[in-house]
């Protein structure tokens, strides 16, 4: 599948690392840097402008590296970018350390998934069909 982008930030688009990647790295776009301190958040822009298919959304999530090494995620992972938007990509990172940790121009921020996803009608009704689960929720099956 093509899809339409428009790329102002000075970096390569978006690729995928290796062929079976399910996302691609996406980078900063910075004058300067940012400087996110601990519980932080802010809107990091990437410079990106994408024309998706009706019927996709890209889902903007976190890269584990950053994550891992450094307490830096996606704050509404995954971020949904619809297939009607526009406007420039950008990210909202959030520091979850107890250190400062610095976004630079060209830092690979977080992953992009193009995903299919379907529309529905919704049916109101007054019972729903009985399933073994039935309202069992979080921890229902307990500790294994």
């Amino acid at each position: 599948m093509k899809v339409r982008i428009v790329n102002v930030s000075g970096n390569g688009i978006p690729e995928y690392a290796t062929e079976a990647s399910a996302g691609m790295d996406i980078r900063a776009n910075l004058k300067e840097p940012v400087v996110l301190k601990p519980l932080q958040r802010e809107m990091i822009p990437t410079g990106l402008f994408i024309e998706l298919p009706v019927g996709f959304e890209a889902q903007i999530r976190p890269r584990s590296g950053l994550a891992a090494k450094h307490g830096i995620t996606v704050l509404n992972t995954p971020g949904t970018v619809d297939a009607d938007y526009r406007g420039e990509i950008k990210v909202i990172l959030v520091n979850l350390s107890e250190e400062a940790f610095e976004v630079t121009n060209g830092e690979r921020i977080a992953q992009m998934i193009i995903s299919e996803h379907a529309k529905i009608t919704w049916e109101q009704v007054d019972k729903l069909n009985e399933t073994s689960r039935g309202a069992g929720g979080f921890g229902h099956t307990g500790r294994q």
